[in-house]
């Protein structure tokens, strides 16, 4: 589930499943839209795909503790209205990303692991 600020889309939340080639639609999509960062939830390991996706297509994405997200008030519970809480907390600067190494740190982890 993705919202965006509803001045830049009609349609400013829409749904998006983990598996290719859709990730690349939705950067597509926030790329139209005028998007320069993300705020990405999380949650399980489905973020991790996306996460590189979006990092591919430019964006500045910041991971999003779900724990810290679910204590903030005011927070409804349904993924439309999680998506669009996400965005707004995030317009306003109140989301603390979680520390992601760069991309030649993961590689060099990813190689490391396996050689």
């Amino acid at each position: 589930m993705v919202a965006l600020p509803a001045d830049r889309d009609p349609r400013p939340v829409r749904t998006f499943q983990a598996f290719t080639p859709e990730p690349h639609e939705l950067a597509q999509w926030l790329k139209r839209c005028g998007i320069r960062t993300v705020a990405l939830e999380s949650t399980g390991i489905y973020w991790l795909a996306l996460y590189e996706v979006l990092e591919q297509y430019g964006f500045e994405v910041r991971v999003v503790n779900a724990r810290h997200v679910k204590h903030v008030p005011g927070r409804s519970k349904t993924d439309v209205l999680d998506s669009q809480w996400i965005q707004r907390l995030h317009s306003f600067g109140l989301l603390n990303g979680s520390f992601r190494p760069d991309q030649q740190i993961r590689k060099l982890r990813t190689s490391a692991a396996t050689g």
